[in-house]
């Protein structure tokens, strides 16, 4: 009698530990059987309350505790809210990194800047943005999707339930370079297998339509870079390889020279260049040395650089202060912003725009209805679910009212989904899929932010950004010496105000200062109250003061030291 063989279905579980009601500080983790497959592992710019920080990260505690099952990092594209994270989780939880030769070229450029990591350290397995592999015995497909930076694409990994297939960031686009181009043969041929869980983006859900062609730069650029009579400058944030090669492509059908404003921008198409997704002959680039021998109609300047600088390098080319370029504005130049400002850098922008209509230039800047992210609108996203016809649906990336938009775009096309199998999850929830159906489950997985800072992980706490932010409203220094065997005070007191009030306001504040810390001192040592304790309520009455007087909280520092 021959053996009854029953198989059993593996179990899933999805948890992201970032991106989820969040821009950035990606970190999808799909559990097979307790295999860990982390897919995205990005970081996000800090905001205004984190000042000194350099990058925000996501708690990995999970990761570090169960480090044993994580079989690979899936890396989708070159862009830091993808592998942000990476070099800095790297060395206590490592494991094979599959990605595209772009995305290696972006996360080494990004190591050698920070030193996070050695990188030979990195186990990098390049694969093609379209392409199946086998990850711990499983099989792995990378399908080519269309965004702002080459060779991005959508993952699905295999299970004996069917495939789970994440987009990441995608729009549908047919007419574009290949390396931009999503493949909807590859997204069909997933289509003949079984898809058990869907995930797509959400950023524009909340759009009607497509999202292309409103991502193309020329339009806005080109009239304006025939009909110059000076030098064309174009401002682009250098995460955007789409923009940058249709903006060279255009200027060299025009006859124009290339000129990079800086050697920041200089590297980065240097790094294009080699990585195969940039062509200028030799002949059409000049050095940023050389600009000013050039006639200047011949000139295209290119400025690159991430969002968080790329403005004050405009502000300062605006000034003339642009130290070591031989790049000045002219009335005859034209000067194009060509990337649109968000909420961490919004009066960077403002003040960057003010200070370029102040040079005399000819401004052009892209209107904010009229040039869109390369991110899926409604219909995009329809046209990947109509296509997967998924059992369950997951919205992805993007704050709670896209992904809710994402969830009803997946309710309304008639395919079978419901409030059963449409999942709205957070950072740290896990969708459990097994025998008995999906469900969400709470488990407590450490989730929130880890700041960076320098190349410490996590050394900045909440009480040292606080301290920043105090900081940033100004000093007060106090000191004196005190006899106690006196009584009294018998040197000082000295009260300095640093960045708290203008000049011809510090005297009278300073006299202020002074009788409160006198005060609070005398009182002090003649109820013989012990230093620290002084020092404590010199502290709340000084801050007191200043929060009622000049409406600021400022470092406060009271210096009390015991002579004879």
């Amino acid at each position: 009698m021959g053996l009854l063989v029953i198989e059993m279905n593996e179990n899933i579980k999805i948890i992201s530990l970032g991106g989820l009601d969040e821009e950035g500080k990606n970190c999808l983790l799909v559990e097979i059987d307790g295999d860990i497959y982390v897919v995205e592992c990005g970081s996000r710019e800090p905001d205004r309350r984190m000042p000194g920080v350099d990058y925000v990260i996501p708690n990995f505690d999970y990761l570090r505790a169960n480090k044993d099952r994580v079989k690979g990092y899936f890396i989708l594209h070159g862009h830091m809210d993808e592998f942000g994270a990476l070099a800095y989780i790297y060395g206590e939880v490592p494991a094979p990194i599959y990605l595209s030769e772009v995305s290696k070229a972006m996360i080494l450029a990004f190591v050698e800047r920070t030193k996070a990591i050695d990188p030979r350290k990195l186990d990098f397995h390049v694969v093609e943005p379209t392409s199946d592999f086998k990850v711990a015995g499983r099989k792995v497909s990378f399908f080519r999707t269309s965004h702002n930076i080459a060779n991005s694409s959508g993952i699905a990994i295999s299970t004996s339930r069917g495939n789970i297939v994440y987009t990441s960031d995608f729009v549908i686009e047919n007419n574009c370079d290949r390396s931009f181009l999503t493949d909807l043969n590859a997204i069909a041929r997933l289509a003949e297998e079984k898809t058990l869980v869907l995930m797509t983006e959400s950023l524009y859900a909340g759009r009607k339509g497509y999202t292309a062609p409103l991502y193309k730069l020329t339009p806005h650029i080109e009239e304006p870079l025939k009909n110059c009579k000076g030098r064309f400058f174009l401002a682009i944030a250098s995460s955007n390889f789409y923009n940058i090669t249709e903006a060279i492509a255009l200027a060299l059908a025009l006859r124009k020279k290339i000129v990079p404003y800086d050697s920041e921008t200089a590297m980065l198409i240097r790094a294009m260049q080699s990585s195969g997704q940039l062509l200028i002959p030799r002949e059409s680039y000049v050095p940023s040395e050389d600009i000013n021998r050039l006639r200047a109609v011949d000139v295209f300047c290119l400025m690159l650089a991430n969002k968080r600088t790329l403005f004050g390098k405009i502000a300062l080319l605006a000034a003339g202060q642009n130290e070591g370029s031989q790049a000045r504005l002219g009335e005859d130049d034209v000067f194009a912003v060509g990337t649109l400002s968000d909420d961490n850098n919004e009066l960077e922008a403002t003040d960057a725009l003010d200070a370029l209509y102040r040079s005399g230039a000819q401004i052009v800047t892209l209107p904010r209805k009229g040039f869109l992210r390369m991110h899926a609108s409604e219909e995009d996203i329809k046209t990947v679910i109509a296509l997967l016809k998924p059992k369950y649906y997951v919205p992805a990336k993007g704050l709670f009212k896209d992904m809710l938009s994402n969830a009803e775009i997946a309710l309304s096309m008639g395919l079978g989904l419901t409030h059963n199998s449409v999942f709205l999850l957070e950072n740290g929830t896990s969708l459990i899929i097994d025998d008995t159906g999906a469900r969400l489950f709470s488990e407590n997985v450490p989730v929130g932010d880890v700041m960076i800072d320098g190349i410490g992980v996590g050394d900045v706490q909440s009480s040292v950004i606080a301290d920043r932010e105090r900081l940033s409203q100004g000093v007060v220094l106090m000191a004196a010496t005190v006899s106690r065997r006196k009584r009294k005070i018998v040197a000082g007191p000295d009260v300095q105000l640093r960045g708290l009030v203008f000049l011809k306001d510090s005297e009278s504040m300073v006299k202020e200062v002074s009788r409160h810390f006198v005060d609070e001192i005398e009182d002090g040592l003649k109820n013989g109250t012990k230093i620290d304790d002084i020092k404590q309520k010199c502290y709340e009455r000084i801050s007191r003061l200043i929060k009622r007087t000049a409406g600021k909280e400022p470092m406060i520092l009271p210096l009390i030291v015991e002579g004879e």
